[in-house]
């Protein structure tokens, strides 16, 4: 999968288109320090609950999602962020089509 070109202005919510019933992926970059990518979710697509070793931050770009941390559900729209603390367990569901932006620090 190659990463977006660099030196250009991204319109980020472009770089990845919804599917029906499906969660699409998109990786901006990826470094060994970290990396970011782009998620499309059609309606009522998410992820199930899974943990992760470094703390994740999660931007909505568009539509809306519920982001359940540790048991906590967080509804969140286009412009919100939240972080994902390091080895908590963590699940996405799209309450509507939504887009987001996933930036994971290695550190």
């Amino acid at each position: 999968m190659s990463t977006a070109p660099k030196s250009e202005i991204l319109r980020m919510a472009e770089l990845v288109a919804y599917q029906d019933g499906a969660v699409v992926s998109r990786q901006i970059t990826k470094a060994e320090a970290g990396n970011v990518t782009l998620f499309a979710f059609d309606k009522e697509q998410g992820l199930s609950e899974h943990t992760a070793p470094y703390d994740a931050l999660v931007h909505i770009l568009e539509g809306e999602a519920e982001v359940i941390i540790s048991g906590q559900p967080f509804q969140l729209k286009a412009g919100d962020a939240i972080i994902m603390p390091a080895n908590d367990p963590h699940a996405l569901k799209a309450t509507q089509k939504f887009k987001m932006l996933l930036t994971m620090i290695h550190a």
